[in-house]
């Protein structure tokens, strides 16, 4: 298996850049400064250069306040290239020699029910990962997160609709070891709740939760119980999960990333697409939405999609499986009870029929070839506008 476990010198490297950073920050007042996600968790992968820093401020003096504003003039004071990240609330990124420092500001909140946005509870997941995961499960998370990414199912940005980290950790924290979890995973059914901390009697999760963030799997946040810690997964991405679970034996295949081959797709269409320019995140999200937009499309118009997929690492490609269709359908018109209707599609239509007590007429479809109706597709203007350009190979 590839090297994940981060070295000795590998860590002091870290831990010097992030003292460095953190030095520059003491003279802060009603600011703390408490580094987060998976370098403090102790579950990031070797080579990961990014590292989440959160800003807390002061609950009483700041509550009322826009805090992402108050941090980007404490980081102005001392760096001059920042970049904004827009979100539910705008965080900063800030690149040091090879290290990426995503800077959040958050309320330094003492109780879940006190934040205002999501993020403030972020702090609150480090802690609680930190007191569940000794070292042999933090390299169970390593070893869970490697194989998600193999298999393509790994982050919760809309793109991807997969398994966050922090879902990883607390399944770790909750099933020890990534056999376990695979041995429980293959026999998840939709819309199973797993409680790690037992804050619902049974089912009453289903319930009690936001139905909004209802999804295949429910996986109640131990330190915020209101919350669906895997609201952002996929049936797709769950389902694809199960049946991984299902095959695995723990070999080294599992976690080795399988990468579409392009000149391996037989009677594909293929789309060729180079992004806009943009930051990552946004733009990988609307490629995605122009995804769906553009099988959605296929299947109004009747087409059946066989098969699917998208590809975004260094060439981007769309790809789709389909056949042609009669060049006529049946068009259905109002049922026969409906006698001025019927009349009025009688007279615009030829040689109507009846079926099912319905009127219809036998209409030449304006697309029958796949190729063509996918070409026809790449003209439009909610297609154009998403990308910088694209064509069919």
């Amino acid at each position: 298996m590839l090297d994940i476990i981060p070295g000795k010198e590998e860590r002091q490297y870290l831990e010097e850049k992030i003292k460095e950073f953190i030095s520059n920050f003491k003279d802060l007042k009603d600011v703390k400064i408490f580094i987060g996600g998976s370098y403090a968790k102790n579950t990031w992968l070797s080579k990961n250069r990014d590292v989440d820093v959160f800003f807390k401020f002061d609950y009483k003096k700041f509550v009322s306040q826009d805090i992402s504003v108050a941090l980007k003039e404490i980081l102005l004071n001392k760096y001059n290239k920042i970049e904004t990240v827009h979100g539910s609330r705008d965080y900063y990124h800030l690149v040091i020699g090879d290290i990426l420092f995503e800077i959040v500001p958050v309320l330094d909140i003492k109780k879940t029910s006190e934040a205002k946005n999501v993020m403030d509870v972020s702090p609150k997941h480090v802690e609680y990962i930190r007191k569940k995961l000794n070292s042999k499960m933090c390299d169970e998370v390593r070893k869970l997160k490697l194989f998600c990414k193999a298999n393509n199912i790994y982050g919760a940005e809309s793109y991807v609709r997969g398994f966050s980290g922090y879902v990883l950790e607390v399944l770790i924290s909750h099933y020890k070891n990534i056999n376990n979890l695979m041995k429980e995973a293959s026999k998840w059914e939709d819309k199973i709740v797993i409680d790690p901390v037992k804050a619902y009697k049974k089912n009453q999760a289903l319930i009690l939760l936001n139905q909004s963030k209802i999804s295949s799997l429910i996986l109640i946040d131990p330190v915020q119980k209101d919350r669906n810690a895997a609201a952002a997964l996929s049936h797709e991405n769950f389902l694809k999960f199960v049946s991984l679970a299902k095959e695995y034996d723990g070999s080294e295949r599992f976690f080795i990333k399988k990468e579409v081959d392009i000149t391996t797709l037989k009677d594909y269409i293929i789309v060729k697409v180079e992004a806009l320019k943009g930051k990552q995140d946004i733009v990988y999200s609307k490629l995605f939405s122009l995804f769906e937009r553009v099988r959605n499309e296929m299947i109004f118009n009747d087409f059946t999609v066989l098969d699917f997929g998208w590809k975004y690492s260094d060439e981007i490609y769309f790809w789709f499986k389909s056949s042609n269709l009669e060049k006529t359908k049946k068009h259905y018109g109002p049922s026969l009870d409906m006698v001025d209707y019927v009349k009025d599609f009688k007279k615009k239509h030829k040689n109507t029929k009846t079926e099912n007590g319905r009127v219809y007429a036998i209409v030449r479809r304006e697309f029958s070839d796949p190729t063509l109706f996918m070409k026809y597709l790449m003209k439009q203007k909610w297609f154009k506008e998403k990308v910088k350009s694209a064509k069919l190979v």
